[in-house]
């Protein structure tokens, strides 16, 4: 059985279609995944990604505990600012990526994705020493979370909140909002075209979609689902729990070196630490098709040979390039921007190249 998030009779209203993802029933598309797409990519829409967890660690060992399980060095954080981040699963893998919030030296927010609260939970939980004086609460159910995207975004709320939304990327307020008071209004995101996540209390969440879709309705804002937000992802090369990286990739491998600092004592530090010195033999890569075809998941990758060299992890029609895009693991040589691969397609060999992250420049 499928959760449902505390707005599902709005988007039930609005003609959603509603499909399981991540233990949630959730708005996949509105209207069509490439009006969509373009909403957010010039104007801006608005996410119900309400599926998302969030834990609370509060007390004075707080930030020694997510030294502990993260591998970024959240003691470079300040009261206001964001980190992204991921937890090391002991055997080279990755439990989870995640953010962290700083709110004071002594609480922190971590955000979490849908599909792993209950694994994040227990894992992070591990690793509580009974002597640690903190308290840790998953407050996820509690919760409701909007993201509003796009390069209109912040004129659309502005007059929302007290907050100047000129606010830096990856930092947060908590603030005023649509009437509504403790509000995390805060400058991130999963698409690539700018704009704000927005943490609300379950009972708070409907006057506060209300608001936003009425202080957008100048700027032509819609409801988003899960498909466009897919595109939007891939287009800058983000990667996707369960596609991209999962509990069987190496961080290193994925590309996630540079959230990786070793400048304390963290999970599989030692391991990581080996294999960014030694390199690794296979890479995380984007590429881009140069024939027509559209590679998806799981397609199998190949060299010029038609040798298997790895299959595909995420893969899509890029609506802004008009090609179809992909990530896959393939071997570091063949690694490289400008590097020629081939996609298997219906026993079809079609050509495409490596290509620098992100798909679609700024």
């Amino acid at each position: 059985m499928s959760q449902q998030v505390p707005l599902h009779h709005i988007h039930q209203q609005l003609g959603a279609k509603i499909v399981p993802f991540a233990g949630f029933d959730m708005p996949v598309r509105y209207s069509s995944d490439l009006d969509e797409h373009n909403t957010v990519r010039n104007g801006v829409g608005i996410f119900d990604v309400s599926h998302m967890g969030e834990f609370v660690v509060k007390g004075d060992d707080a930030l020694a505990l997510i030294q502990r399980v993260s591998a970024n060095d959240a003691s470079a954080l300040y009261d206001g600012k964001v980190q992204y981040s991921y937890l090391p699963n002991g055997r080279g893998g990755i439990v989870d990526d995640l953010l962290v919030y700083r709110i004071s030296e002594i609480e922190y927010m971590l955000v979490v994705n849908a599909s792993n609260i209950d694994k994040d939970w227990q894992w992070i939980n591990q690793y509580v020493r009974e002597d640690d004086n903190l308290t840790l609460v998953n407050v996820s159910a509690d919760m409701c979370l909007f993201a509003v995207q796009g390069p209109l975004a912040a004129e659309a709320l502005q007059p929302l909140t007290s907050a100047d939304l000129t606010m830096g990327y990856y930092t947060f307020e908590k603030t005023d909002f649509a009437g509504m008071a403790n509000v995390i209004v805060s400058a991130t995101g999963y698409t690539g075209a700018g704009g704000f996540e927005i943490y609300v209390s379950n009972h708070q969440a409907e006057a506060v979609w209300n608001a936003i879709m009425e202080a957008g309705k100048p700027y032509g804002i819609k409801p988003i689902g899960l498909g466009a937000r897919d595109t939007l992802r891939l287009e800058m090369g983000y990667n996707l729990y369960g596609n991209d990286i999962t509990d069987e990739t190496s961080p290193i491998e994925a590309g996630l070196g540079w959230v990786t600092k070793f400048t304390h004592d963290f999970v599989d530090a030692d391991v990581l630490k080996a294999q960014k010195e030694q390199g690794v033999p296979r890479k995380l890569t984007g590429f881009a098709m140069i024939d027509r075809g559209i590679p998806r998941g799981h397609y199998e990758l190949a060299d010029a040979d038609g040798n298997t060299i790895g299959e595909v992890t995420s893969g899509t029609q890029s609506p802004t390039l008009g090609k179809g895009i992909g990530l896959g693991y393939v071997p570091t040589a063949l690694s490289k921007p400008g590097s020629e691969i081939f996609v298997k397609v219906r026993d079809k060999l079609l050509k495409a190249e490596v290509v620098k992250l992100p798909f679609v420049k700024k």
